[in-house]
């Protein structure tokens, strides 16, 4: 049977615009840290508080956060599935986390997903000769997304007087390289994939809830909507290769061909959910 050629327009477009989104997301993080800067340099001058010392103004707003909005039952239930159930029952840090360790935490999932993509750009069927058009884009322009992400993050700790985080969380290092070794094809690539944007994702929506830094929360939240459409995407990839279509998986799609799954995978939670969501302070530099 002869392979029919890949038409790259669509998927420019759909990278175009995932760029876009991208773009505005930087724009916004890099305008909140000059900002963060500026007054932090400003506090100093004067005397005045620095963002430590801050953070015990907001330790009550916290508290009540922390306990109305992320009680027990939801940071038990957090993780990758029930592998990671027992890592959510020992927290790394027993205190209220500051906005420097949750930007460090941030920036250690960043690092995992970059060494995920990294990873699987190396197998013959998402990054070699065999792969699937879009899925070897995505994950191409997925991971440099997220380098750019690192990079965002790490300014924000700098700009807040932390340690720039460099290396991945350490509580799912071992979790991901067990289940990489298990992987025998895409579909094993994109369940893991998957399951490392939505809990990112998950993660950011919950970290901005706590952060007190302005820029900080902005950026933490301008980068959760980046994670959220790589979600969306790594969703519809996945619903096709579980329905045995991967030669669908296509830009534009075959829509008379979808499978029935196609066609509902789609459809948002009203209120995106956190039970995916990683400890705060998990990947803080210790």
């Amino acid at each position: 049977m002869t392979k029919e050629a890949f038409d790259p327009r669509p998927l420019n477009e759909l990278i175009e615009q995932s760029s876009d989104l991208q773009s505005d997301s930087m724009a916004q993080a890099h305008q909140g840290l000059a900002e963060t800067v500026e007054l932090g340099q400003e506090l100093r001058s004067r005397g005045e508080l620095d963002p430590y010392e801050a953070e015990a103004v907001a330790e009550e707003r916290r508290s009540m956060l922390r306990t109305g909005l992320f009680g027990a039952g939801a940071l038990a239930a957090a993780g990758f599935g029930a592998a990671l159930f027992s890592l959510e029952s020992t927290p790394a840090f027993a205190s209220t986390p500051t906005d420097v360790q949750i930007l460090q935490s941030n920036a250690s999932i960043e690092v995992l997903a970059i060494n995920t993509y990294k990873t699987a750009l190396t197998l013959p069927y998402i990054g070699g000769s065999s792969a699937n058009g879009v899925i070897k884009a995505f994950a191409e322009t997925t991971m440099a997304q997220h380098m750019q992400h690192l990079s965002a993050f790490n300014a924000a700790v700098k700009s807040l007087g932390g340690t720039p985080q460099n290396s991945a969380d350490p509580a799912l290092v071992p979790v991901v390289k067990a289940a990489v070794a298990k992987i025998t094809g895409p579909e094993g690539v994109v369940a893991l994939a998957l399951e490392l944007e939505q809990a990112a994702a998950e993660t950011y929506v919950k970290a901005t809830g706590v952060i007190t830094s302005s820029s900080a929360r902005t950026l933490t939240a301008s980068v959760m909507g980046v994670e959220a459409q790589h979600a969306a995407i790594l969703l519809a990839v996945q619903a096709l290769l579980k329905g045995n279509a991967p030669q669908l998986i296509a830009l534009p799609p075959n829509a008379a061909a979808l499978p029935a799954a196609a066609g509902s995978i789609g459809f948002p939670d009203a209120f995106y959910p956190t039970v995916n969501a990683r400890p705060l302070m998990e990947g803080a530099v210790k």
